[in-house]
């Protein structure tokens, strides 16, 4: 189990260090994530859970990226890849694995506004236009991850 988290939080790590440094991740590092935090949520739930879980949040995530592919083509007048980056696809579809779908959703969401407050924050220090998402959203998920482990947050699995 030490294995699987330690890979899972240097994976988090690299996509990290790679989106903040370059706005490019290296693509296998998401099916890394996927599977080790998909091992973990398995080990710490019932199989039907699991599976009923999963199914929901590529639900939830399908129809997220479906709004944002509408965004862009009606709002923003642009194609869905200028306005949304492959790595955030891919990250979005490796946290499908990794919690039940009320703690999915509520980390999620929380994801995503840390990551607009960090954003907003750095912004000006950086000199690229577009926003890391991908980064900001695995520091985020790497912090919850060892809370849990540390004790500071009960139970990522339970609800």
């Amino acid at each position: 189990m030490l294995a699987i988290k330690t890979i899972l939080i240097v994976c988090l790590g690299m996509i990290v260090y790679q989106d903040l440094k370059e706005r490019q991740v290296f693509w296998f590092l998401f099916p890394i994530f996927a599977l080790s935090g998909a091992g973990l949520f398995y080990k710490n739930t019932l199989p039907e859970l699991f599976y009923i879980s999963v199914g929901l949040n590529f639900m939830f995530i399908t129809i997220l990226l479906l709004f944002v592919f509408l965004y862009a083509k009606i709002k923003l007048k642009s194609s869905f890849s200028q306005a949304f980056g492959l790595g955030d696809v891919l990250l979005f579809i490796g946290l499908v694995f990794s919690f039940s779908t009320i703690s999915f959703l509520i980390v999620f969401v929380f994801s995503l506004l840390f990551s607009l407050v960090v954003h907003l924050i750095v912004k000006q220090f950086s000199k690229f236009q577009t926003v890391p998402l991908a980064g900001y959203i695995s520091l985020f998920f790497g912090m919850i991850y060892l809370s849990n482990w540390f004790g500071i947050i009960s139970s990522l699995y339970a609800l």
